[in-house]
């Protein structure tokens, strides 16, 4: 048994969070009861603001990074805001579409079972969120309930704590707006998809108000026998006890079924060349399944004096499984591929609390804005692994061109994992934002994160272990606004990722500290035209400390390992003219392994990681209720992986849109076609030997109404 020394067990949550909120409290309200000359803005009157964060394909403001209320050209990092009405007019339905536009970002395949991101360089499950509460269950996430998704590029442990070495992903829920709400939508597709979604709410008083999001979809693919179907609902209410006092309770559950696809292996340094709908392993085997069930409560209570305070609270069960035959290596020069098969079950339950103080006030002649909070967190995760046999045997060679076996059995062999891991949390992070002048700004925080994981290894022979991680992540940003329609910033930022952070360990990674992720960058965005915003970031990205194998024992990792993402990133979004709407990207990354890491040798590229990849999409109002889109995607070769053996080629993807809406303003159909050229291409992998090809041209119908 392997141990290393403990902190004294977490208290109850709701103990917790009032011995650390009372510390935070007293000062900031004795401090702000003598300086505060500011007058604040109660909660109502922010949540039935009719301007919004986001105008069109152009947002304004965001929580994301600061946590507090913030315009975007105060934020020192590069932020990209997926807009709801972007999401609708490109008919996007999960978080893999939604990247696609966002530059600095791929979406990985995921092992066909799970939402998978690259973000900036760094492989990621787990960088997930849901209005600022870790989200890390490893399943799909659907986009049906969603005001606006915000990816953050760049480290972000001040916020998030651990992990968030590339950046993070939150998504950003609907919530009552005390008036009516009712919009319903079909869509059917090729390949037989059909889904159908609705979004209703209205006031039940003054002081309440509902609204409730669901969806359904089902459908086939263009790969021999992949299906998928999935359902959710959303149910929310907001109750107002007082003007100044705002409770938002709400409960998701959401089911995913559908078939895990592992795409092509290679030959030659490239995805094998088969007809695009050979599936590699067994599609009635290959199953993903999950439940998520999840539920919310919000308060906010806004003091007055620019004093509030705002307590989020979420607790999610995960409840996945899934089941691989899978290409095991190349195809090999006599036409050959090994298959392997696996499948795994995990449960996952997360509990986090989140409490945040902000307070405006004058000091010193200067403008604050104070953040104070503590989170608290519970993670409770089951998984056991079973290893596919074909007969007695763990692999069986077929041929390429027939790429296809069944498993007789599935059961745990002496290496799968069976274990309950325990992760408790407690951080506490204070943050100011200074206005020096009118011109500058100063953007500085720290957070202080505490990270036990206890690992119960369920197997016959045993190896329970323990870990405790303490660490501080400090953040610093300077901003200068020389205009109006002008920002420019240099900024700091560093995260932690800590041996157990995926709620795992094993006795060669229980002794190492955490990882180290280090983000300089400087950044501009320019208001090129009253409603359209250019934003460009240069940065470096280092991840120190990386695990690499060690010489002297073998099966051990030592921390000498660094891996480097040097880039170039351009945003523009909003309106060129009153009748044409953009939103595009581009991004030119150099992401290379600099130290010898367990995953590559010094000098390899990292996977997934195009030197250039560029999106751009349009949208036409061309009158009388008809409009257009129309986009492009375009990405330069990659590696699938560290090993740099297996290229992806480039590609250029074209996509394209017609709108129709009728003369009652509240009923439009739609009309969107991927892949209009029908090109072949693959644009994601997991690893040399899972490589997912692209759909061949495709397109899909949508009714919406509103009423």
């Amino acid at each position: 048994m392997r141990t290393t020394t403990v902190a004294p067990r977490l208290r109850p949550l709701t103990a917790l969070t009032l011995a650390a909120l009372a510390q935070f409290v007293q000062p900031v309200l004795a401090y702000g009861a003598e300086e505060s000359t500011l007058s604040g803005i109660t909660v109502r009157a922010q949540m039935e603001r009719a301007d919004g964060p986001v105008q069109g394909y152009r947002a304004e403001r965001s929580a994301t990074f600061t946590k507090t209320d913030t315009p975007l050209k105060e934020v020192p990092a590069s932020l990209t805001v997926v807009p709801a009405e972007l999401m609708r007019d490109q008919a996007m339905k999960s978080i893999a579409d939604v990247v696609r536009y966002v530059p600095g970002v791929t979406a990985h395949s995921g092992e066909g079972n799970r939402d998978q991101l690259v973000l900036r360089g760094n492989s990621t499950t787990a960088d997930f969120y849901i209005d600022g509460i870790r989200d890390d269950g490893q399943v799909f996430r659907d986009l049906y309930n969603l005001e606006r998704v915000e990816v953050l590029k760049g480290p972000a442990g001040m916020i998030f704590g651990r992990g968030g070495a590339g950046g993070v992903v939150n998504r950003v829920a609907k919530r009552p707006v005390f008036g009516h709400v009712g919009a319903a939508e079909l869509q059917v597709g090729s390949d037989n998809q059909v889904r159908g979604s609705v979004d209703v709410g209205n006031k039940i008083n003054d002081a309440a108000a509902w609204r409730l999001n669901a969806m359904g979809e089902r459908g086939d693919s263009f790969r021999d026998g992949v299906e998928m179907k999935r359902y959710a609902i959303n149910p929310t209410l907001t109750l107002v006890p007082g003007q100044d006092t705002v409770l938002t309770l709400g409960y998701e559950h959401l089911r995913d079924d559908r078939t895990a696809d592992r795409g092509f292996p290679s030959f030659n340094g490239v995805p094998f060349d088969a007809p695009l709908n050979t599936f590699f392993g067994n599609e009635e085997q290959n199953r993903a399944r999950s439940t998520v069930d999840g539920f919310s409560a919000l308060l906010e209570h806004d003091f007055g004096g620019g004093l509030e305070i705002r307590n989020n609270f979420r607790v999610t069960r995960y409840d996945k499984f899934y089941q691989n035959v899978l290409a095991a290596g190349p195809v090999n020069a006599a036409g050959k591929v090994e298959l392997s098969a696996y499948n795994n079950a995990n449960k996952r339950t997360n509990v986090f609390n989140q409490t945040d103080v902000t307070k405006k006030f004058l000091g010193a002649g200067l403008e604050h804005t104070l953040l104070a909070g503590v989170e608290l967190g519970h993670q409770d995760s089951t998984s056991v692994r079973n290893t596919g046999y074909f007969g007695n045997a763990t692999r069986i060679t077929v041929s390429a061109s027939n790429p296809t076996a069944a498993v007789s059995s599935f059961r745990q062999s002496a290496s799968d994992a069976n274990n309950r891991v325990k992760a408790d949390i407690a951080a506490a992070y204070l943050q100011d934002q200074v206005a020096l002048s009118k011109q500058w700004k100063v953007l500085a925080g720290v957070r202080y994160d505490h990270f036990k994981v206890d690992f119960d290894d369920q197997r016959a022979t045993p190896t329970d272990l323990s870990r405790t991680d303490n660490a501080f992540s400090p953040r610093l940003g300077l901003i200068w606004t020389p205009t109006e329609r002008s920002t420019y910033y240099a900024s700091y930022s560093y995260a932690v990722l800590p041996s157990g952070e995926q709620l795992s360990l094993a006795p060669n990674t229980a002794d190492l500290a955490p990882e180290k992720a280090k983000n300089y960058e400087l950044g501009a965005r320019w208001d090129v035209l009253p409603k359209l915003t250019l934003s460009a970031a240069a940065f470096r990205l280092d991840r120190d400390d990386v695990r690499a194998a060690d010489p002297a024992n073998p099966g051990f990792f030592v921390k000498t390992g660094q891996q480097r993402t040097d880039g170039v990133e351009l945003g523009l979004q909003g309106d060129v003219m009153r009748n044409w709407q953009v939103f595009a990207g581009y991004a030119h990354l150099n992401g290379r392994i600099t130290k010898a890491t367990s995953s590559g040798a010094e000098g390899k590229k990292i996977g997934l990681v195009p030197d250039d990849a560029l999106s751009i999409w349009n949208k036409f109002n061309l009158g009388n209720g008809w409009g257009a889109g129309l986009g492009v995607v375009y990405q330069s070769d990659s590696y699938a992986s560290f090993t740099n053996d297996v290229k992806l080629p480039a590609f250029t993807r074209t996509d394209g849109a017609l709108y129709y809406t009728f003369a009652d303003g509240k009923t439009r159909l739609a009309l969107n076609v991927e892949n209009l050229f029908n090109r072949t291409y693959f644009p994601t992998s997991n690893g040399d030997n899972n490589i997912s090809p692209g759909a061949p041209r495709n397109a899909r119908l949508t009714l919406a109404t509103a009423f």
